[in-house]
């Protein structure tokens, strides 16, 4: 069973994080922000438009003593996937086989995915439980990016109990290598063109 909080906050915000809040004179801001309705548990337009445009994450997962684990997931833009307003899903593509992050989530389904836009300077927190499907062939096709060579394995869905979205502080600002052609090529050719007119320009 699911626990309940008294705002969706609380799953990262426990006791003895409030405590060091008090301690660090954060607490009052973070309890205004708990009145006024804490942070999301749904899907909302803000949320589904920035995962479409997302190509990794880093999934955080712990075992039953509380190891710790993360790994990173990558794909095409819109490889993760909402389902409804309160579920994520994404075709896990076969790796190294050791299934760290399946074996914790068999025995402690807590998840945590950390989504970072670093050409956006963004970054996005989300907390929930996932659930590892292995025998759902018509789920993993539909959920599978078209013209992607990776192999799939299996489908991971995750039910969301709540996500933030963080301030870009010190984050810095990187572009992926496809987007930076992109631009070059584009400047290139406006090069080409300019050139082109100049050399007409002199022939007259």
């Amino acid at each position: 069973m699911r626990k309940q909080y008294e705002y969706t906050s609380d799953i990262a915000f426990t006791s003895s994080v409030k405590a060091l809040q008090a301690r660090k004179g954060s607490r009052h801001a973070y309890a205004r922000m708990e009145q006024n309705g804490s942070w999301e548990s749904t899907v909302t337009s803000q949320l589904r438009d920035f995962i479409a445009m997302q190509t990794s994450f880093y999934m955080a997962t712990a075992n039953a003593d509380g190891q710790p684990y993360i790994q990173h997931r990558g794909g095409p833009a819109g490889f993760l996937h909402v389902l409804d307003g309160h579920r994520l899903a994404f075709v896990d593509f076969s790796g190294n086989k050791q299934f760290i992050s399946q074996g914790n989530l068999a025995e402690n389904p807590q998840v945590h995915l950390f989504l970072m836009d670093y050409a956006h300077r963004q970054r996005i927190k989300i907390w929930g439980e996932a659930t590892v499907i292995e025998d759902d062939p018509a789920l993993l096709a539909s959920l599978m990016p078209e013209n992607y060579s990776a192999k799939p394995e299996q489908v991971v869905v995750i039910r969301i109990s709540a996500w933030d979205a963080n301030c870009p502080q010190h984050i810095p600002m990187r572009f992926d290598a496809v987007d930076v052609k992109k631009a070059l090529d584009a400047k290139d050719l406006e090069i080409a063109r300019l050139t082109q007119e100049l050399v007409i320009l002199r022939s007259n």
